[in-house]
């Protein structure tokens, strides 16, 4: 395979679409006055749904540009208090956190002199390619329950 072609796919990947939701299509009109609602039966708010996908995401970018970097204890360390809110300042750095991390995702994608399939310090199973599907992965499933928990909160 063509490693452009590849790049190109994960960077499609990353940016949301095509089979999955987009980030943006999500966050941008979300009712600001529901960013801490929580739907009967669902454990966490919008926000803090949004936070774990930040926290996680960062966590695998460190993870990638630091041999070294210690991941924070899970799962306590990948989501924010049960009990903590967020304001809207608090949600729109979320976003803006998320946008910033993925866009440094996508710069190492891009990167020629990163192989994406050579296997990285960190161990022989851990490629930039595993960790970036990784992302995308785990993005899409928790945006899936965001969108839903959307639908939840503006048609009550």
């Amino acid at each position: 395979m063509d490693d452009k072609v590849l790049r190109n796919q994960l960077l499609t990947l990353l940016d949301g679409g095509q089979a999955h939701l987009g980030f943006d299509n999500i966050v941008d009109d979300f009712p600001l006055d529901k960013i801490n609602s929580k739907p009967a039966e669902i454990p966490y708010s919008p926000w803090q749904l949004l936070e774990h996908i930040r926290i996680a995401q960062k966590d695998i970018l460190e993870f990638i540009r630091d041999p070294a970097y210690e991941s924070p204890e899970w799962p306590k360390g990948y989501w924010p208090p049960s009990a903590q809110q967020a304001d809207e300042n608090q949600w729109h750095q979320t976003i803006k956190a998320i946008r910033k991390d993925r866009s440094d995702l996508q710069a190492l994608v891009r990167d020629p002199k990163n192989d994406l399939t050579r296997s990285m310090p960190q161990g022989e199973k851990y490629t930039l390619l595993r960790q970036v599907l990784l992302v995308a992965d785990h993005t899409a499933y928790h945006l899936g329950a965001l969108a839903m928990i959307k639908r939840l909160v503006t048609s009550s």
